[in-house]
């Protein structure tokens, strides 16, 4: 509903309820049942080692596969490491497969193919055997076949994984480069292995894998994500011997302290050449935290591969294993050393672009991809549009205010698109506001695409195809932003809640996330901030597994106005530039 008082873009809109997800709930339930996932048999002569032993120097036996072209070598070596069975692989069914529960409960939205031998998010060992490499798939400490407990995300287990590198790069079969790639868990698994500087860590391809388990995953925004963090440390437990209990540390720890802190890897440490998949379509798990790796860390030599499609099939497609293996061809053969160019064969490929873009107009539209040199692009122009009556507008309007219920209701503003325009990089809001009948708030933002009366809906987290734009989420009593915060990347510090007093008006800034989107003249940008979350819980049309804890109640009031300068900011990139 429109306020016409105030103008024609301010509206009263209920943002969980989104057209056309009756016809994605149908599409869902098809893929939830019969996933497009077609399985090769592996061939007989792809040689595979079950079960070898890697004993690490406190005793402890830790067991791989090993998958190889036959003859003696030496390989370049690809390694996964995770605790989720290096054995749980599909199984042939009569004339079909039996995939793992993960395919089923994680949407798979478009077609991919893997062979027999291909664990869950793991390289597809029969591709890279082809392609001339040695394949590890490992079981963590505590899980499949490995001895012990496992402690995860622990020094214990980069530790671990580092004697499992130096063990593959001293083997005869083994040309002494080891690499490292694999998604989610397998890349998380590859940061503090990596800062540990094992010698034969030739390079690692951390495949869109959260870095900080408060801010990415467990408590985004200070709010306690009660989904998929759940399931995965229910079913972790299922399936691995593991040490580390994570929610009763979110219980004991609701504040980002130095519990957290320890089992946070230091970026900075990280030194060996990368290739990081920063996606847009992963904003509720990863995304956030592969930014910050590509941005943190200390090689000299990195590429971040971004793109808007969904997670497993763009993993297992032909442009990114393209990628990836230009990349590992680079640094897994020729020459130990990387320094001295001259020393490199000729017929190595040369070095990624920093990064390669992928621009989207919605789910389904890629609008162009193309290689950049910097994050954020150099030339972006940051764009404020202000919160107002009438919408998003270009000048600080006069004070006004808009008041919703946080349990159920919003606020929302358009910002019309005149002309085209590409909007690349990290969105952030600045709110002023202040409470009714509440001490806190959850707010929940998303930043969204219309054209005339139809919503455009993108790639988003676990398989989601009804996903925003960018979005963000923070816990008012946790505002205060920490001293690593960036202009245009607001961050927060999570170490004391201010709740507010009666009346007691307040500055909230929220990263939104980053993005890469063509708007077309005609198109409609909206701004929507809510007390809860944006996305409904019905696990068929909405955005399961994630669920967020929402506001307890009460209202919200937002301000603007010339001593509230409430605005989104929008990275701008000229067109034609």
């Amino acid at each position: 509903m429109t306020d016409e008082r105030e103008g024609v873009t301010m509206h009263h809109d209920r943002p969980w309820r989104r057209p056309g997800a009756a016809a994605y709930a149908r599409r869902r339930i098809r893929a939830l049942f019969r996933p497009p996932v077609t399985v090769v048999e592996a061939p007989a002569e792809l040689r595979k080692d079950h079960d070898v032993p890697v004993v690490l120097s406190d005793g402890t036996t830790l067991r791989v596969n090993l998958y190889r072209l036959a003859g003696p070598g030496p390989f370049p070596v690809i390694l996964s490491a995770h605790p989720y069975g290096k054995d749980a692989l599909p199984r042939r069914r009569g004339r079909g497969w039996r995939l793992n529960f993960q395919f089923h409960i994680m949407n798979q939205p478009e077609p991919y193919r893997i062979s027999s031998e291909t664990g869950w998010e793991a390289a597809d060992p029969l591709r890279w055997v082809a392609a001339g490499f040695a394949v590890i798939n490992a079981d963590l400490r505590g899980a499949g076949t490995s001895e012990g407990v496992g402690p995860l995300l622990s020094d214990q287990e980069a530790h671990d994984v580092a004697e499992i590198i130096e063990w593959a790069g001293t083997q005869p079969w083994s040309n002494g480069r080891v690499g490292m790639l694999g998604v989610s868990y397998l890349a998380i698994s590859q940061y503090r292995a990596a800062a540990l500087h094992p010698p034969h860590l030739a390079a690692i391809c951390p495949w869109e894998g959260f870095t900080d388990l408060y801010r990415d995953f467990m408590t985004p925004g200070g709010i306690r994500e009660r989904g998929f963090s759940v399931i995965w440390q229910t079913l972790s437990r299922r399936v691995a011997r593991i040490s580390t209990d994570f929610a009763a540390g979110r219980r004991a720890h609701p504040l980002r302290d130095e519990w957290w802190e320890a089992i946070t890897p230091d970026l900075e440490r990280i030194e060996v050449p990368m290739l990081v998949c920063a996606s847009f379509s992963d904003h509720e798990l990863h995304s956030q935290g592969a930014w910050r790796l590509f941005e943190l860390a200390s090689s000299t030599e990195r590429t971040a591969y971004t793109h808007r499609g969904p997670k497993w099939a763009v993993f297992y497609g032909d442009d990114a294993f393209q990628a990836q293996r230009s990349f590992f061809d680079r640094h897994l053969r020729g020459p130990r050393s990387t320094a001295d160019e001259s020393a490199r064969s000729p017929a190595l490929p040369p070095a990624l672009p920093p990064v390669r873009l992928e621009v989207r107009e919605s789910r389904t539209t890629i609008a162009e991809v193309r290689a950049e040199q910097e994050w954020p692009l150099a030339r972006t122009v940051w764009t404020e549009r202000y919160l107002s009556p009438g919408g998003l507008v270009d000048a600080v309007p006069a004070s006004g205010e808009r008041t919703f219920a946080l349990r159920r209701g919003s606020a929302s503003f358009e910002l019309p698109i005149e002309l085209d325009v590409e909007f690349t990089g990290p969105m952030s809001l600045r709110l002023w506001l202040a409470l009714e009948g509440a001490d806190d708030a959850h707010l929940f933002v998303g930043v969204e695409k219309w054209r005339g009366r139809e919503y455009v809906p993108f790639e988003g987290s676990y398989g989601y195809g009804r996903d925003r734009i960018a979005g963000g989420r923070l816990a008012v009593s946790l505002r205060a932003l920490s001293a690593a915060s960036r202009p245009h990347e607001p961050e927060h510090d999570y170490l004391q809640r201010r709740p507010l007093t009666p009346g007691e008006v307040v500055p909230v800034e929220l990263a939104l996330g980053a993005s890469s989107t063509l708007f077309r003249a005609g198109d409609t940008l909206r701004l929507i901030v809510a007390g809860r979350s944006l996305e409904p819980g019905n696990p068929l049309f909405g955005h399961f597994p994630a669920r967020y804890r929402p506001s307890r109640g009460g209202r919200c009031r937002l301000l603007w106005g010339p001593e509230h300068p409430a605005a989104l900011t929008l990275p701008v990139i000229p067109r034609g530039s």
